[in-house]
């Protein structure tokens, strides 16, 4: 007999359970009775902590968002920086990228809700720390910062994830940081 989950252990697998239901079928075919069936759980299991599918797809991506959390690099200039966040995302997100464009564009017509919205819940924006060290350090000037700027790399980069479904060519990390990040920064 398997032992009983209690606590952490049991929402990580719930929530673990929710994230491959999604990934598997989309949240067009996502049901509660799914991943109560996916978890090997009964349905008050599930019901305790989350009321409805919506409430249990927006924890079941905070928790994979959680998870796969990038380390911020600190190599000393903002393009090694930026191209190593790049790389991390590329090497590793590919799936979490398409899943969260693809997949859940349902959840979003429905819920209103954005991938942007989705991906700032409760989390400090890893490109902060690298803008502000840059800032430190001289290499770029404050003002040439606006949100959409900070953001253009890592658009650029989930854009080609999802031109493809396939990691992205290091040259083509490189050109969006020299030939259209950098210059805009500088």
């Amino acid at each position: 007999m398997a032992e009983r989950r209690r606590g952490a252990a049991l929402e990580k697998a719930l929530l673990d359970a929710a994230w491959e239901e999604l990934t598997a079928n989309g949240y067009a075919r996502f049901t509660m009775d799914a991943v109560i069936q996916r978890a090997g759980t009964s349905p008050p299991v599930l019901y305790r902590r989350w009321s409805d599918r919506d409430e249990l797809v927006r924890a079941a991506i905070a928790h994979i968002l959680e998870e796969s959390r990038v380390d911020i690099p600190d190599t000393g200039s903002l393009r090694e920086d930026v191209l190593t966040v790049m790389r991390t995302i590329n090497a590793t997100r590919v799936q979490l990228v398409t899943v969260m464009s693809v997949h859940l564009a349902g959840y979003y017509q429905e819920t209103g809700t954005s991938p942007g919205e989705l991906l700032a819940t409760g989390r400090e924006k890893t490109a902060d720390v690298l803008f502000d060290r840059a800032v430190g350090r001289g290499e770029i000037k404050l003002e040439r910062l606006s949100e959409r700027i900070k953001s253009l790399p890592f658009d650029l980069l989930r854009h080609e994830i999802l031109t493809t479904f396939a990691p992205v060519p290091d040259h083509v990390l490189e050109e969006i940081v020299d030939t259209i990040f950098l210059p805009l920064v500088r």
